[in-house]
């Protein structure tokens, strides 16, 4: 593969293309929240029809992260880049023109396709395009902030394009932008070129289906239980299935997941610590949707717009992201991120009925936002950090498939929780009792994160950055095993 630039021609344009088209499909993860009644009134859906538009996007995505990133490493990044945008548009145009429930769904799982190409690719892209130092870390800490606030804002903008057009404008939005995208790409995004090699095909099909069926086990928590034979069918393949992945790819002279990604402490933690954050944050939002909804009585644009705090301090944080890593290792704003966000959702545990927006929900929002800002760049950051060119690729979807799987089992965990509260009373104490249960559950994630990132990343960033060069902006690069 050919070498990374030492500089990019065009950084800009490179960086607003990447981080557009990458906050396009991180949008349409949480763009349907607000507007799931509108849709399912329209369509007609049953509740398990209704699931299957988020599930169908979620289980294709999660399950084909780690082929969509080998693929740019053997068949070119760019080239990749280009077509799974050309899959997102167009099935964003199938989606919005959908007569019946079915046609949605294969929209979404096509959607789901596009996603799994563009994610990787479009982290791989930025590692590619910007050399290690002031402008990479620019590029990675904006990266991260567009993945903390492509959720929230999602919710903003499906909530005010259902409440004023229609919930199938959220959809038509994608083809002006993803075309935009496809016709700027080729002109300013460098081309990586080709990896050498075979294609692993046996790793490749054990982690698709490995995590195909893992991620399926757990949406259908949601609906069966842990219990559900089905579900515990799905979670026992999902697992065996990725043990043997993991012992093919020991073996793989080309694998699709190299391990070595794994010997690296500040790698390995970043992957968990994504994992569990997210697992978290989805939670926080398919609730906290619900409660502005059906406790406080809010319509969808309300609910939406009822999240723009968080957002707003998001960004204002995250753009600051670049300064703090001229001046502290990344592994402490992460710490801080963390423990704000942590902060911020026990706080939110502890709403109930009689709670005011403003002291209820906004002021924990504001601490949730300031988390997110100065956690997920960091969280991307160390999750690509020293990872070889030829590797970029693998360690940008180990990236992503952390991020998507945490999201799902989030989800079912906090589905499970909430379960748990007795049913009767009034529905809005019910629902606020369930929601108090499932941002508890959620803090408890957060509380492991902080503690992954204490014991794996903080010690191995401090030791990196006592032996780095002070010019060098990221920390420096960890020897990795002989092959």
């Amino acid at each position: 593969m050919k070498p990374a630039p030492t500089t990019a021609a065009r950084p800009a344009a490179i960086l607003a293309i990447i981080l557009v088209s990458y906050f396009m499909i991180l949008l349409d993860n949480s763009v349907i929240f607000t507007a799931l009644p509108s849709l399912q009134a329209d369509l007609q859906l049953t509740a398990g029809e209704l699931s299957w538009i988020q599930d169908a996007y979620t289980l294709v995505f999660g399950g084909l992260l780690l082929l969509g990133a080998r693929a740019g490493d053997l068949l070119g990044r760019r080239r990749v880049f280009v077509f799974g945008l050309v899959m997102f548009s167009l099935a964003s145009l199938l989606i919005g023109l959908a007569p019946e429930g079915w046609w949605a769904i294969a929209g979404r799982a096509i959607q789901g396709v596009g996603a799994a190409i563009v994610a990787p690719a479009s982290l791989s892209l930025l590692t590619a395009s910007f050399p290690e130092g002031r402008e990479r870390t620019r590029a990675v800490a904006l990266y991260g902030a567009t993945a903390g606030i492509g959720a929230s804002l999602g919710l903003v903008i499906g909530g005010a394009l259902a409440h004023w057009i229609s919930w199938r404008a959220g959809f038509f939005v994608n083809v002006p932008i993803g075309a935009a995208m496809i016709a700027l790409a080729p002109r300013f995004l460098p081309e990586t070129g080709r990896a050498r090699g075979r294609f692993d095909m046996l790793g490749a099909l054990s982690a698709t289906l490995g995590v195909g069926a893992l991620v399926f086990g757990i949406i259908n928590t949601a609906d069966a239980g842990w219990t559900a034979p089905v579900t515990v069918a799905a979670v026992s393949a999902g697992v065996v299935l990725l043990i043997m992945f993991v012992l093919i790819e020991r073996r793989a002279a080309q694998p699709i997941m190299p391990l070595r990604l794994f010997a690296s402490r500040r790698r390995t933690g970043a992957y968990v610590a994504r994992f569990l954050y997210l697992g978290a944050m989805i939670g926080f939002f398919f609730f906290t949707t619900q409660y502005l909804q059906e406790v406080l009585g809010f319509d969808p644009l309300q609910a939406g717009v009822g999240f723009l705090p968080m957002t707003a301090v998001n960004f204002a944080v995250a753009m600051g992201i670049p300064r703090l890593a001229r001046r502290l290792p990344g592994s402490i704003p992460l710490l801080a991120g963390i423990l704000l966000t942590l902060a911020g959702m026990f706080w939110l545990s502890r709403a109930g009925v009689d709670s005011g927006y403003w002291t209820g929900l906004a002021l924990p929002m504001v601490l949730i936002g300031a988390g997110q800002g100065l956690a997920f760049a960091p969280l991307t950051s160390f999750g690509i950090v020293g990872a070889p060119s030829s590797d970029a690729g693998a360690a940008s979807g180990l990236v992503n498939t952390f991020h998507q799987i945490g999201t799902c089992l989030g989800l079912g965990v906090a589905v499970a929780a909430a379960a748990t509260v007795p049913a009767g009373g009034p529905a809005a104490a019910h629902l606020s009792a369930q929601v108090s249960v499932a941002l508890t559950t959620g803090s408890i994630l957060l509380l492991l994160a902080l503690a992954v990132a204490a014991v794996l990343i903080l010690p191995a960033d401090l030791a990196a950055r006592r032996t780095r060069t002070p010019r060098t902006a990221l920390p420096a690069r960890e020897a990795e095993p002989a092959r």
